[in-house]
């Protein structure tokens, strides 16, 4: 199993020297988040995650979750981990000091995430849902009930879900059939099904919030008539206590390709309890405030995906020997030499390394967005901001966790055989990290969602806030000679990026399906562009960093190194997918449905 380490020093090239961090959080009023407070911080997360965390990761997936008469216990070391979480404050770090957070920066909060997730990813299931779920409550919910829910979600003695999907509809959530009925002391009876629930039920925390959509009788139907409420496994004292037992059970759990140690539960709601969270029928627009919060904690997982299988894959790559290098014996002393010296080996590792740290730059970016979102007085500032994230949002859950799986299919690539077998551990990262491309969206919906209803849905105009700190950029550095071979490309794939839009904008003007046929390319597109701007900035201040200093000079090389192979090896992808929305949708849509035949 390969010894998962924190990867301290990236994450802080990518928090203090590429995005300032610092000046961030005093601009913003974090005066708690010093330097030397982010830098404790993120070592001791390093810490937990290594000691705690990771050493749990494979026996988690061996013996998996058990479920008894209705109960769930999680895998040996399980409790015990998550109360070392709980106790260390960790779940209190970016919420809010109403209600006993600390009141720290969410783009802390998430560079520490990617630490857990990527030495356990079911782990860090279990408290991630949570963030969601309080970020809902906080935003919509009534002062009752965050005073009720919100200080025990925040200190990690409760623990909190997402509750969407039903038996006969995942995606199309206008077709739910879970109901809720007013009662008289104005709650309501949520009755229905709910399927793949993470964290849905398991042994970690005193009770479990869920946060469920459902439809109140004589509501419209589709997606105009969806509620949302807050529905506790156990019912909930005016005190904030635990009460008796909520008409809320765990029907069963699934048996799963992988996070075997995270519980995806079916979840039974008889009548329980719930309270409308909103308004009435504005449950979708509530539930939003959850998912955009899930698809950012789902894009990291990618990113984590990456870093630890890249990180598995190259010890064994500079250990294991085979064959010697066409350019001459590299290992005299050996019978062969390591196969880190072969170029097909070279392109996997990079193509992880690549993915991985330039994952790590947009989701630190993003984070950053999330900070103003919250935290920024300046009400211009705050639009620009949430204008971006709404364009780089499903941009980042969909291209990094593809592009993760990727990496997870690398590592098991450069093991060989041993690669395909389970003590190794890298098969166990490749079968985590696939639900990352399904779950709060699937990368099909994530490019609907980005061109039909963002893109083209603002004729373009969503493009224009980042698109402009691309060309300032670019136009910055157009005469630095070193920075060249990066400012060229993006230039060039940037214009063509808005002459596609145009395409295929007039296209789908004669012929709505144009947009689905071109949706996946346009994303990954996107995705390979908007990677390559954040691998050109990393190069050049890697760039400045060696000319002001032979101080980690090692470290700058290898960033500036890393960024000339995504361009010249990676980046082409882009071209490709070009090519393929280019050709429309005509041999998609040519053979009709029944002449599928085998």
């Amino acid at each position: 199993m390969p010894e998962y380490k924190a990867p301290v020093r990236d994450m802080k090239f990518v928090m203090q020297e590429l995005l300032d961090c610092d000046s961030h959080y005093q601009k913003l009023g974090y005066e708690d988040a010093s330097l030397d407070m982010v830098n404790a911080i993120v070592s001791e997360a390093a810490k937990l995650t290594e000691q705690v965390i990771a050493p749990i990761n494979q026996t988690g997936d061996e013996q998996g979750c058990t479920w008894t008469d209705g109960e769930v216990t999680t895998p040996d070391g399980f409790k015990d981990a998550y109360q070392q979480y709980v106790e260390g404050g960790w779940p209190t770090l970016a919420q809010s000091v109403d209600f006993g957070g600390q009141g720290l920066p969410h783009s802390l909060n998430m560079a520490i995430n990617e630490f857990f997730s990527g030495a356990n990813h079911s782990f860090a299931m279990y408290p991630g849902l949570s963030h969601g779920a309080l970020a809902t409550i906080e935003e919509h919910g009534s002062d009752i009930q965050k005073n009720t829910f919100m200080p025990k979600l925040v200190d990690g003695t409760w623990t909190g879900t997402m509750c969407l999907t039903e038996p006969h509809c995942g995606t199309d959530l206008g077709m739910l059939r879970t109901k809720a009925e007013l009662n008289d002391d104005g709650s309501y009876a949520i009755s229905g099904t709910k399927i793949f629930i993470s964290a849905g039920d398991h042994d970690l925390s005193d009770n479990i919030v869920h946060i469920v959509i459902a439809r109140i009788p004589g509501s419209p139907e589709g997606s105009r008539g969806i509620s949302l409420f807050i529905v506790p496994k156990f019912n909930v004292t005016e005190a904030g206590d635990v009460a008796d037992r909520n008409a809320v059970s765990c029907g069963s759990i699934e048996h799963k390709m992988g996070i075997n140690a995270n519980a995806t539960c079916v979840i039974n709601f008889d009548g329980a309890k719930g309270y409308l969270i909103g308004e009435i029928n504005r449950g979708l627009n509530c539930m939003f405030t959850f998912m955009n919060a899930a698809r950012l904690g789902v894009a990291s997982e990618g990113v984590a995906a990456a870093d630890a299988s890249f990180q598995g894959a190259l010890a064994y790559a500079q250990d294991r020997l085979q064959m010697r290098s066409l350019t001459g014996v590299k290992n005299p002393d050996g019978p062969a030499d390591p196969i880190i010296v072969h170029p097909d080996v070279r392109r996997m590792l990079l193509t992880q390394k690549s993915i991985a740290e330039g994952g790590r730059a947009l989701i630190g970016y993003l984070a950053q967005l999330v900070d103003i979102g919250h935290a920024s007085k300046d009400e211009a500032e705050k639009a620009t901001a949430e204008s971006k994230l709404a364009l780089l949002t499903p941009i980042a859950k969909a291209f990094l966790t593809e592009a993760g799986l990727e990496c997870t299919n690398h590592g098991i690539q450069i093991f060989g055989g041993h690669g395909f077998i389970k003590e190794w551990g890298m098969e166990q990262l490749m079968r985590d990290t696939r639900i990352s491309c399904l779950y709060e969206g699937t990368t099909g919906i994530q490019a609907l969602d980005l061109l039909a209803r963002k893109v083209l849905g603002s004729k373009g105009e969503i493009l224009k806030p980042f698109g402009a700190d691309v060309t300032a950029f670019c136009v910055e550095n157009l005469t630095d000679e070193a920075m060249q071979e990066f400012i060229k490309p993006i230039m060039a794939y940037s214009a063509d990026w808005q002459k596609m839009t145009e395409s295929i904008g007039m296209k789908a003007m004669k012929n709505p399906d144009e947009i689905g046929g071109a949706s996946v390319d346009y994303l990954m597109y996107s995705g390979y562009l908007v990677l390559a701007y954040f691998w050109a900035k990393m190069a050049k201040v890697a760039q400045d960093k060696l000319a002001a200093s032979d101080d980690d000079k090692a470290f700058y090389q290898a960033k500036i190194k890393t960024a000339r192979f995504y361009f010249q090896r990676i980046l082409p992808r882009a071209s490709g997918h070009a090519a393929c929305l280019a050709n429309g949708t005509e041999s998609m849509m040519e053979l009709d449905s029944e002449d599928f035949i085998f």
